[in-house]
């Protein structure tokens, strides 16, 4: 399976530098491909990223969201041909929303494991009434305030409060249904282009997952480093609805839910990635260790803790709250 992210954000609020150092910060034992899609004739940043990465696709002379859909998906096959990459990253003109791209990424069966909407601290008063800003936070579920060190802890408070009513207006929705596409979201702060390695977790091979299960402690965490991360083993004889509605049950601080899982009703094994209140499922061959899934969140083990109450064919190993 292939892992994607996607980055948005306005003009000029840094997407490219953060992209660079924290791919390379967090990411130098993956194979990255990375896609830029740059509005009108090609920019510096792609020269930068050529320098940086082994593959960049450049997609100029228009905006990918309206018009380059169709050579967007064939550049991102040729990549994953010639290339092969663990994980794709596609940034996005400044001048485009981004969930154009997200239906585009899934249609050719890769996992989007977050869009990442790049907020500038310093400068969001400046754009923030502009409509594609707004519907860049609503298409998004990672929302990243960068250069945080140019402002003040009010100033940082008040952008957040900004950032967070602005999200919840435009919080992109089924057309169909009226019900948000993103039910979870997180917001994290990045200074000089570098966001932590928690926004990003939970992007694990089916190889990765049994190992971590097999390994697995139960941690203590401090405040500073909320980021929990907690195995279940599931009992056998379930069916692909308890699996549908304990993922509907979960609170928004658990984003992330990584597995693979053994159902009565589903003749193969199936690989799970639910992320930010969006589940897929891949099946798999050849699967024989037991049905396993690591959760990912925020202070978690309250959660936990009332989701094994709440649901009998789960069971968590060594489990206990934190002191």
């Amino acid at each position: 399976m292939i892992h994607s992210f996607i980055l948005t954000g306005f003009l000029g609020v840094g997407k490219t530098t953060m992209l660079t150092n924290t791919v390379k910060q967090h990411f130098s034992d993956k194979k990255i491909a990375i896609i830029v899609n740059e509005f009108g004739d090609v920019g510096i940043d792609s020269k930068i990223l050529t320098n940086v990465h082994s593959e960049v696709l450049e997609i100029s002379e228009g905006c990918i969201c309206c018009k380059l859909s169709e050579e967007f998906e064939s550049g991102v096959i040729e990549i994953i041909n010639k290339y092969n990459p663990e994980i794709i990253f596609v940034e996005t003109s400044g001048a485009s929303e981004p969930f154009p791209i997200f239906l585009s990424l899934q249609n050719l069966g890769i996992s989007v494991e977050g869009i990442i909407c790049v907020v500038d601290a310093k400068n969001f008063d400046s754009y923030k009434d502009n409509s594609t800003a707004k519907y860049q936070l609503g298409g998004s579920n990672i929302l990243v305030l960068n250069k945080t060190d140019l402002v003040t802890e009010n100033e940082l408070q008040s952008l957040k409060q900004d950032v967070v009513e602005i999200k919840e207006q435009y919080n992109i929705k089924n057309n169909l249904t009226g019900k948000a596409i993103f039910n979870h979201y997180i917001v994290r702060e990045a200074e000089q282009g570098i966001v932590g390695k928690e926004a990003f977790e939970g992007v694990y091979e089916i190889d990765e997952i049994t190992d971590i299960a097999k390994d697995y402690k139960h941690h203590d965490h401090t405040s500073k480093d909320s980021i929990t991360q907690q195995v279940v083993y599931l009992k056998e004889d379930i069916t692909f609805d308890n699996i549908d509605t304990l993922l509907k049950s979960l609170p928004q601080n658990i984003y992330r839910v990584k597995g693979v899982i053994k159902t009565t009703d589903v003749p193969e094994p199936l690989f799970i990635n639910y992320s930010f209140g969006d589940a897929s499922f891949e099946a798999l061959a050849n699967y024989e260790e037991r049905s396993i899934l690591i959760f990912i969140g925020e202070s978690i083990e309250k959660d936990m803790t009332k989701l094994n109450k709440k649901f009998s064919f789960i069971n968590i190993p060594q489990f206990r709250l934190n002191r």
